[in-house]
């Protein structure tokens, strides 16, 4: 399988998804801020500056499932290891298809750059835009391979009401091209329930490895 790491993520939001091979994919890093793992159907994408042939000898000296070698702990606390990178945790990745008209839900754009919610989306995206609701706020920027990326905080005061589905399919509208993407913790089921309500799909998992 050929092509940037954009072009990757591309194809899984159009449904074309690497070979179900067993095998592992290593691309270039799209920037300096990004390296990390995409897992799909029994395909793995590492998307690193480091030497592939390092990155497919630390995968087979594992003991493990080798479906689920790039996720494996020991691999991951390697690749931190060699590039002096940390990670949170390991998200599932939804994505879902720009959608015209107008937003389902009342919103204000934030126009301070020093909104605590504007700086701290700006540690790991590019073209930041943050918008307010009654209880909620979303936020639209550029995340891995320059895709666009979504996330949606709601208070817990007005949680159960649907405003996660309503702010999450506002990012569909707000989008400005193509795909909009969402990556939710796997633990994260109430996040996961309302960006699949919203009409997101899930197509695989993502472990991202942040600068120190």
């Amino acid at each position: 399988m050929a092509g940037t790491l954009r072009d990757i993520l591309d194809a899984a939001a159009r449904g074309a998804f690497p070979p179900a091979d067993g095998g592992t994919t290593v691309v270039r890093q799209h920037d300096r801020r990004d390296a990390g793992v995409l897992a799909f159907t029994a395909h793995s994408v590492v998307f690193t500056d480091e030497d592939p042939e390092w990155v497919h000898e630390t995968l087979d000296s594992l003991d493990c499932d080798a479906l689920a070698a790039t996720m494996n702990p020991r691999f991951l606390a390697a690749f931190m290891a060699r590039t002096g990178r940390s990670t949170d945790t390991i998200d599932v990745m939804n994505v879902g298809t720009r959608l015209t008209g107008e937003p389902p839900v009342a919103l204000k754009e934030v126009a301070d750059p020093d909104h605590p919610r504007v700086v701290s989306a700006r540690k790991r995206r590019d073209d930041v835009r943050v918008w307010s609701a009654d209880g909620g706020v979303l936020v639209l920027g550029r995340g891995i391979g320059g895709r666009w990326e979504a996330a949606v905080e709601v208070d817990e005061k007005v949680r159960h009401r649907g405003l996660g589905r309503s702010l999450a399919t506002a990012a569909r509208h707000l989008v400005p091209d193509g795909h909009v993407w969402a990556q939710v913790a796997a633990g994260n089921a109430r996040s996961a329930r309302a960006f699949q309500a919203a009409g997101y799909r899930p197509v695989g998992a993502e472990a991202l490895l942040i600068a120190r």
